[in-house]
């Protein structure tokens, strides 16, 4: 089993999701498709997965085993940025991105506040009744989590996860990001209208169907 797991397979295993497609999943995992196929080839030479109008996981064990192997993984050579956005989407309970981060992905990667690297908090809504599945799955990954954002003299690595719990999760996705509702977005950034004018203005221009009446120029920014 662990000859075809290596970290790629692993993690196409636990990114897949009954029906998906190929490209489904290489857009969950930010990775181009010919290496996701590569992988999915060899999960299906070994039995593990099935295409059949779309992807499925024929043997279920082997999704502990993935997550094994790339929690192991984590705990040797901590995530990056970049790896720590996918994370999430290799447990097993539905998550949206929510605040800040929900800025960045409504705005396609246009818009990111200046988060230092070294002192970085995800932000990510959950279900309440998931809160203690998905502190026990970040710890596996050596990611802490809290409620609130953690100052960086408080933590071991640059990465933190801030949990936001909701009663129910109302889920959109956007280039393979799950992400809270667009409007409930816009009024986050309008509550923090000075931190968020830009990307108002951005959001303003990139989706026709919104008219938000917000101007912004990069020389207010110069001047501000």
């Amino acid at each position: 089993m662990y000859e075809v797991l290596d970290d790629t397979a692993a993690r196409v295993i636990l990114a897949l999701e009954s029906g998906d497609s190929i490209r489904r999943v290489a857009q969950h995992l930010h990775m181009p498709y010919e290496t996701v196929r590569q992988a999915v080839n060899r999960l299906e030479d070994a039995g593990y997965v099935r295409y059949d109008d779309g992807l499925s996981v024929v043997v279920d064990r082997v999704r502990d085993a993935a997550r094994e192997l790339v929690a192991a993984s984590a705990s040797v050579s901590p995530p990056s940025i970049e790896e720590a956005y996918i994370i999430p989407q290799f447990g097993e309970w539905p998550f949206a991105f929510t605040r800040i981060d929900a800025v960045y992905v409504w705005t396609q990667g246009g818009y990111q506040v200046g988060r230092d690297p070294d002192d970085y908090p995800l932000f990510l809504a959950v279900r309440e009744q998931d809160v203690h599945h998905w502190e026990a799955f970040f710890e596996s990954f050596d990611l802490a989590t809290a409620f609130e954002r953690q100052p960086r003299e408080e933590l071991a690595g640059p990465l933190q996860i801030v949990l936001d719990p909701q009663p129910s999760l109302e889920i959109d996705h956007v280039e393979g990001y799950p992400v809270i509702p667009r409007a409930e977005t816009i009024e986050y950034m309008r509550e923090h209208y000075a931190q968020f004018q830009s990307a108002l203005a951005m959001v303003d221009r990139m989706y026709e169907d919104l008219d938000l009446g917000v101007a912004y120029r990069e020389s207010q920014r110069a001047q501000s």
